[in-house]
């Protein structure tokens, strides 16, 4: 009786491990499909905010040309609606943060960051920036996005400029600030985990501090490449971008990392300095950003779990 007591609690045993097996079978496989929606699913998730933000602003300038008694800023109750839907969104998906604004003055400046494949940091910033300041910033956008049919009205709603001298200049003269990655589209593509410049001697962007009289605030955002990122540079890939501006690959990624967006300290307005030496001087400082803050070269896993991390306090 004793061993047949034995074999029947070693069966209730057995049944027991198959039912928790079981359940964490399809615990990992629900983790696992979670994961790979994700990571597939994130870039058309920053689409679908785009698309909204791009039919809000379409619908939204329709029907207030209909009223009479439109207020004198004509687009700031829609930039206020999408600051905080691009804010949400910003919280809720990489738990958003934003260090450094002390760092950034009243009047007007140029800030200087680092471009991601998807610059959705931009979008965030800027978000979080005008709920917390009621100031809209100018941002410089590559000139293919300016030629997307349909686009017009909500880029110039949104004060995202072309990037000519003219308009940077005249920003600036209104006392705005105004963002500009001089990486552009090359640093998104061919930039990497090790978060290296991709600047290619650009240096408009200082002729233009120099000319404006204004200082330079570099910017970049934690785990940026973490949450999305490009596939390994190839000369394939590089000669016809460079020859023919044709982009055979795509963003991938986009997992809930933690980002932190760090502002550093101004450069300020010097009459002595060169145009060259100030775009060494605001490579350095974003570089050193870069290493103050960033793990390198990034890790997803780190970056994933520094999710559960309390929100960090300004320095």
């Amino acid at each position: 009786m004793t061993y047949i007591s034995s074999l029947s609690y070693t069966s209730e045993k057995w049944n027991d491990m198959e039912y928790l097996m079981k359940y964490l079978n399809y615990g990992v496989t629900t983790v696992v499909v979670a994961s790979i929606l994700a990571f597939c699913l994130t870039p058309v998730m920053v689409l679908f905010c785009k698309c909204f933000s791009l039919l809000y602003i379409t619908i939204y300038h329709r029907s207030s040309k209909l009223k009479t008694n439109c207020s004198d800023d004509f687009w700031h109750d829609a930039r206020q609606t999408l600051a905080y839907f691009w804010d949400l969104y910003a919280r809720i998906w990489y738990g958003y943060e934003l260090h450094g604004l002390k760092n950034i003055p009243e009047g007007p400046a140029l800030l200087i960051y680092y471009h991601a494949a998807i610059p959705s940091d931009l979008m965030f910033f800027l978000a979080r920036y005008f709920i917390l300041k009621r100031r809209l910033c100018s941002s410089v956008t590559d000139h293919m996005v300016h030629k997307i049919p349909g686009l017009k009205t909500c880029l110039e709603s949104l004060k995202f400029l072309h990037g000519t001298r003219e308009e940077c200049m005249n920003a600036l003269k209104n006392g705005e600030l105004v963002c500009i990655a001089p990486g552009s589209a090359r640093e998104a593509l061919f930039s990497d985990e090790t978060y290296k410049l991709v600047w290619c001697n650009r240096k408009g962007f200082a002729h233009l501090a120099i000319d404006a009289k204004v200082p330079i605030i570099p910017m970049y955002t934690e785990n940026v490449r973490e949450a999305s990122r490009m596939l390994k540079e190839r000369k394939l890939i590089r000669w016809l971008y460079d020859t023919h501006r044709v982009l055979i690959v795509t963003p991938h990624g986009g997992l809930p990392v933690k980002l932190r967006t760090h502002i550093g300290e101004p450069i300020p307005y010097d009459p002595n300095i060169t145009a060259e030496e100030l775009a060494e001087k605001t490579k350095t400082a974003l570089q050193n950003l870069i290493q103050r803050h960033q793990q390198i070269p990034g890790s997803m896993w780190k970056a994933l779990l520094a999710c559960f991390d309390k929100p960090q306090k300004d320095d």
